[in-house]
């Protein structure tokens, strides 16, 4: 079937160049009432795929608070739509949902697309986006919180600390850590991005103390390709090369002097990836600050929760902190 072409009303509704994000479609409505908003295009740059989110908002009137997962995979692998092979999809967007909150799962430029801080900009365009569309998309733009796992608990602690009052203003947004940009520009370019709460599975808070922790075995590769170091690959260069940019990548730089929102940290006590004490350093330094901060061991657990007899709990307690604190009354 071949399309009409744009009457002239349409194309002087066009602009040039268009807008680096496209607005949201309509939904797709499941017969739960769940609605779902899939591949949405919350920003874009030259040169790189477009970054993608989906929604699932409850059934019901609304607006309803809303939850950013971020994705783990070193920063290098992963995809918004697949949690950690240990957490059932349906196990973690189900819990999200049945709770009263909206499930935003975004993407954001892997490392040898682009190094630090271009993932965290991307995360901040998203919550950006969201509260931009909160009205297409059902969802109250006061009400955020973050969740991330691996590489995206360290995006999700960032986004809970980092704010446009970490340094002077720059041409690429806020300044933090030895003049790093970390607000970014991306999608919707300007907006508030602070969030009421944080999740963060298992992340890295201290780049430069894990420098020092050897890294286990990676996973085997074809003849002739090496698997990246995830840290090197992350800052475009060794710690040691640019310990300003790992102290500028590293959450627990913000955390002194901060007003962070209130913390949940889960993490495997036997993590041979991310040690336990990196979990530990940063609920140290958000209580120093003040911070509301709950530490929760997972006993004997390795990365990804493996070796952990009750996955569901753990998701199920998550969810329980984030609905709380954006106060579903769940």
């Amino acid at each position: 079937m071949t399309q009409s072409p744009p009457t002239p009303f349409d194309i002087a509704d066009m602009t040039w160049p268009p807008p680096p994000y496209q607005p949201p479609v309509a939904p797709v409505t499941a017969p739960d009432g769940v609605r779902r908003f899939d591949g949405i295009t919350y920003a874009t740059t030259p040169g790189y795929r477009p970054r993608l989110l989906d929604v699932q908002v409850p059934a019901g009137e609304g607006p309803f608070p809303a939850v950013v997962w971020i994705h783990g995979g070193g920063w290098l692998d992963g995809d918004r739509r697949y949690p950690p092979p240990t957490v059932p999809a349906a196990l973690l967007h189900g819990t999200v949902v049945a709770a009263g909150l909206a499930l935003v799962s975004i993407d954001y430029r892997h490392s040898l697309e682009a190094p630090f801080p271009a993932q965290l900009h991307d995360v901040k365009a998203a919550i950006r986006y969201v509260r931009a569309f909160a009205g297409d998309l059902g969802i109250d733009p006061d009400r955020i919180g973050v969740w991330g796992e691996s590489a995206g608990g360290h995006l999700a602690a960032l986004a809970g600390l980092v704010g446009p009052a970490d340094g002077a203003d720059g041409a690429d947004g806020a300044d933090g850590a030895d003049g790093v940009a970390l607000e970014g520009t991306q999608g919707v370019g300007s907006g508030a991005t602070g969030v009421l709460a944080v999740v963060d599975w298992y992340g890295v808070s201290d780049l430069v103390a894990l420098a020092s922790h050897p890294m286990p075995s990676m996973p085997s590769m074809p003849p002739g390709v090496e698997f990246p170091d995830p840290y090197e690959a992350l800052l475009g260069a060794s710690v040691a090369e640019r310990p300003d940019l790992a102290r500028a990548a590293s959450p627990v730089t913000y955390a002194e002097g901060s007003t962070p929102p209130p913390f949940l940290l889960v993490h495997g006590t036997r993590d041979g990836l991310v040690p336990y004490s990196q979990s530990e350093v940063l609920a140290a330094a958000l209580k120093e600050a003040g911070g509301e901060v709950t530490l929760q061991p997972v006993d004997g657990a390795d990365h990804i929760f493996l070796g952990s007899p009750d996955i569901a709990s753990i998701v199920e307690e998550s969810v329980a902190f984030l609905a709380r604190h954006l106060g579903t009354g769940v």
